[in-house]
């Protein structure tokens, strides 16, 4: 653990540390403070508003009380939204707004999505604020994942899972430790997929397929081949393991990450098909090409605020653009590229169809086919959601892409 940064604190008149630990990647708190069972839900929500953690000495029941009283505070909604400002000549203006660059953006950008992007961004801050006013209580944690708190519930299994051995005691956040035990139960129970008629089991920190409808395309769309076959950035291996239900002799499926390289050997070793699928570390692409490639690639353009964000947010559409400039390629004649996309984006203003299209040309490819279906996750119907307006519109899309033609 000597990678990890040192946390810093006084307690009885004595400056103490140990090593932090935060999946989310955010520092050790600068200024810590002693805390326990007598210290009020207004105060402790105060101070870590103010920037101050609580290392908790309490009762590890009443520490999970006080984290729901104060996750009740900062849900509360401010009393007054901001408005979108205008100049005199009705074009809105945003001069404390930083938009990520879009290629080829035309000057003129409509009010609707300038008023999407702002909404994005504005609740954007407001998550990254929430995860850090409530990432300030903290708890010790013994060498061996115990918790020294009076009622600690075993927390062993869970972080090991997460972090694997310890060697020396650390200091995490409670709400850290709720999402490692969150996904501990993700793991063990799994997720159904119905296109394989089995369970997928997703590890810590690798992207759950709890929206079905990416899946139920690639288990639909007509295959223009059964000999090869690319999954790109596999996570959980659910597409390679639908695409070898489906037939395909030989599937490559590969990824970056070593949480997500051990998830989907484990799942395809659990659905028998390691005979089927080889999974690899690559960026992208394996050596070779294939009569089919795959990539589900993070659908928001933007930058993620920790590292477990990486699922869901591409910076500067790296993998989209890495996929669509590699594909033409590592196709073979003939092949095509299954881009599965979510125009989310787009209704975020993050991201025009036009841009999109113009990047696949410029990649020398061309569209076969666009099959679009509408998700039925339950955010498209929560009117609460500030980013209602933009879920409800959501498609999510199979581009059937293939290489354009050489004169």
């Amino acid at each position: 653990m000597s990678d990890y940064p040192t946390i810093h604190w006084n307690e009885d008149g004595e400056d103490k540390s140990a090593r932090w630990r935060s999946e989310s990647g955010t520092k050790p708190p600068a200024k810590v403070m002693i805390a326990d069972d007598r210290i009020t839900a207004d105060v402790a929500y105060r101070l870590a508003c103010e920037g101050t953690a609580l290392l908790w000495r309490g009762d590890f029941q009443n520490a999970r009380q006080l984290l729901q009283a104060m996750t009740r505070r900062a849900n509360q909604k401010p009393k007054k939204n901001k408005k979108i400002a205008t100049s005199p000549n009705g074009q809105a203006r945003f001069p404390h707004l930083n938009p990520l660059p879009l290629a080829g953006e035309e000057a003129n950008v409509s009010l609707r999505e300038l008023q999407a992007r702002e909404a994005f961004h504005l609740h954007r801050q407001a998550q990254s604020q929430r995860a850090r006013t409530l990432g300030m209580l903290l708890l010790p944690f013994n060498a061996d994942h115990s918790v020294p708190l009076r009622r600690a519930p075993d927390v062993h299994l869970a972080c090991t899972d997460a972090y694997g051995a310890a060697s020396e005691p650390y200091i995490a956040s409670l709400r850290g430790l709720q999402g490692l035990i969150g996904a501990y139960e993700w793991r063990k129970n799994g997720v159904e997929i119905p296109a394989l008629q089995a369970r997928i089991h997703p590890h810590y920190g690798v992207f759950a397929p709890i929206r079905g409808e990416y899946v139920d395309l690639v288990n639909e769309a007509p295959l223009p081949a059964l000999k090869t076959a690319f999954d790109i950035g596999t996570g959980t291996g659910v597409l390679a393991a639908v695409l070898a239900r489906r037939g395909i002799k030989h599937i490559v499926a590969t990824d970056q990450d070593e949480r997500a390289l051990a998830c989907a050997r484990e799942n395809l070793t659990r659905l028998g098909l390691n005979a089927q699928v080889d999974v690899v570390q690559a960026d992208l692409f394996p050596e070779g090409r294939a009569a089919l490639i795959v990539c589900n690639p993070p659908w928001v353009p933007a930058r993620p605020s920790s590292p477990l964000e990486y699922a869901v947010f591409d910076p500067d559409s790296r993998m989209l653009l890495g996929f669509l400039n590699g594909l033409a390629a590592h196709l073979e004649t003939g092949g095509e590229g299954w881009l599965i996309l979510s125009d989310l984006a787009e209704h975020l203003g993050l991201r025009t169809r036009a841009e999109l299209l113009a990047a696949i040309a410029a990649a020398g490819l061309q569209v076969m086919e666009n099959i679009d279906v509408k998700p039925h996750h339950p955010r498209v119907s929560d009117t609460s959601d500030p980013l209602h307006a933009a879920r409800a519109a959501e498609l999510t899309s199979l581009w059937r892409l293939t290489a354009k033609p050489t004169n």
